[in-house]
């Protein structure tokens, strides 16, 4: 019963007995035990992306009216794996001119960025680094992505990998604002910045409460990491392939199987921030039940991301912009403040007393929202000039006239 009661214990209580038995100190002991870990939490994270990448090409393709992966192996499963074998005897060429240390650390930052965020994400109760700031540790940690497309884009020595990485920095810092201000809001309902105590106190899910903040974090989350419709960072279209256009072989590899976890650790922050994480029938008494449970909430929200990158099109870089600063962070600004000031009111009501009444304020603020975008698209198609005929010229729209005059000429 002490295996399926707390797995992860019994598993380190063994290897701890194990490592002492053989005349090993008890520090040595910890230290090896955290290594152990790691090295088993980042192995399993980065083998689930061989199933990540056939799940999203053949999603896809069935979006896109297509099989997708189909011949290698039972229903194309066998295909990562000789895409793998593939890249691995691809040879690795580093240009002329390159700043080589750089060039190969680009990669290498970026994929442990997304793989210390996993550090702090519980995956079933008392499993995890419970640190007391880890929300804030995801932004900060987050943030190594930017850095590690910057080194890489700027050590290539090609000047279309530097204008990528250039604006990878502007896109990511223009989003991680609205990313920021969303995620405070169940740090604000929790009362706490752990990532295990916000996933305990979510008696009734913050998506519940705050459905405004979830769209905003997982829109915001979305750009960050630039998935479709936010792909800029490798918009081939205008740019050749973005930041990696000079990497080949295993280190272009490194980038892809960052940019497909990083997108399911998406989902899984989502899931501990909005949907309760771990929680679940029977997950405090078997922890293995709340791994499910968290995995089957990540994975639905990584079938959103999914979705929008199977169908959507790519959005211009000054409407992306615009969105960002714009929209997006001033409605998570009022946001903020106003569940901030409502919850202080209704502190008392109860948990779902509580979390009705955030409901309600976000949709009224989502009511409000939808007119000001009506009102703001009727202004702008009243300033629309008219479209020209094919061989004329085109003209401006005339001035709309008064009511009283149109009036008199449809009496006439």
């Amino acid at each position: 019963m002490g295996i399926l009661s707390q797995p992860v214990g019994a598993i380190a209580e063994w290897l701890r007995n194990l490592l002492l038995g053989w005349g090993l100190s008890p520090g040595l002991t910890t230290v090896l035990l955290y290594l152990i870990g790691a090295g088993v939490l980042a192995t399993l994270v980065q083998t689930w992306v061989i199933f990540l990448i056939w799940y999203e090409r053949k999603i896809i393709g069935r979006f896109q009216d297509r099989l997708g992966p189909n011949r290698v192996g039972p229903y194309g499963l066998l295909q990562p794996f000789a895409d793998f074998i593939k890249i691995m005897t691809k040879e690795v060429i580093i240009p002329e001119g390159a700043d080589k240390p750089i060039y190969i650390l680009g990669p290498i930052v970026m994929d442990a960025g997304v793989l210390m965020l996993w550090a702090v994400i519980p995956l079933m109760p008392m499993v995890g680094m419970d640190i007391n700031v880890a929300a804030l540790y995801t932004i900060a940690v987050g943030a190594f992505a930017t850095l590690g497309i910057l080194m890489s884009g700027w050590a290539s020595n090609n000047k279309f990998a530097l204008v990528s990485a250039i604006r990878t920095v502007a896109q990511m810092i223009s989003y991680e604002v609205p990313t920021v201000l969303a995620l405070l809001v169940p740090v604000l309902l929790a009362g706490t910045m752990s990532l295990q105590g916000i996933v305990e106190a979510q008696h009734v899910w913050y998506i519940v409460a705050a459905p405004l903040a979830f769209l905003i974090y997982f829109i915001s989350s979305v750009a960050e990491v630039g998935r479709t419709p936010f792909d800029l960072l490798e918009a081939e279209s205008e740019i050749v392939a973005g930041f990696h256009i000079e990497y080949s072989g295993m280190v272009f590899a490194i980038f892809y199987v960052g940019d497909f976890l990083h997108a399911f650790t998406i989902g899984a922050l989502a899931a501990v921030l909005f949907l309760g994480g771990w929680r679940g029938p029977g997950a405090e008494a078997f922890p293995l039940l709340g791994l499910l449970y968290l995995w089957i909430k990540a994975f639905a929200v990584y079938f959103l991301v999914v979705w929008a990158r199977g169908s959507l099109p790519r959005v211009r870089i000054d409407q992306m912009m615009n969105f960002s600063w714009k929209f997006l962070t001033p409605l998570a600004l009022v946001l903020l403040v106003l569940t901030a000031v409502l919850d202080y009111f209704v502190a008392g009501w109860g948990a779902w007393g509580q979390a009705l009444s955030h409901l309600v304020m976000n949709l009224v603020v989502g009511w409000l929202v939808l007119r000001y975008l009506q009102a703001w698209e009727k202004a702008r198609a009243a300033r629309r000039p008219v479209v020209a005929q094919p061989g004329q010229y085109p003209v401006a729209r005339p001035p709309r006239p008064a009511v009283a005059e149109t009036s008199t000429e449809a009496a006439s």
